[in-house]
């Protein structure tokens, strides 16, 4: 995987503590905890290969790179939902897809 910039995994940190969430970090990933679900958190600057596991699954990825990350888990197909959250610069945010 490439280089997390330190600003993508607190935006990433700071969008779901604010949802609600308890966030536990693990190395450049973390996991997001509310009530039952558990969601697996992968700031993605850039497409790159995804994890290969994973139940509940999000990528936040800077808003320019949504629809690169995409294609990228895409190709993968991987075997669990995911969804991509694409941050702007100004910190505003948008759930671009589910799956």
């Amino acid at each position: 995987m490439g280089t997390v910039s330190s600003s993508l995994r607190q935006e990433a940190k700071s969008i779901f503590s604010d949802l609600g969430y308890t966030v536990s970090s693990d190395g450049t990933e973390f996991r997001a905890t509310r009530k039952w679900r558990v969601v697996d958190v992968t700031p993605m600057p850039e497409p790159c290969e995804p994890p290969t596991a994973g139940g509940l699954r999000c990528f936040v990825t800077w808003a320019e790179s949504v629809s690169a990350v995409e294609r990228r888990l895409q190709r993968a197909d991987p075997d669990y939902e995911w969804a991509i959250i694409g941050v702007a610069d100004d910190g505003d945010y948008d759930v671009a897809y589910t799956f």
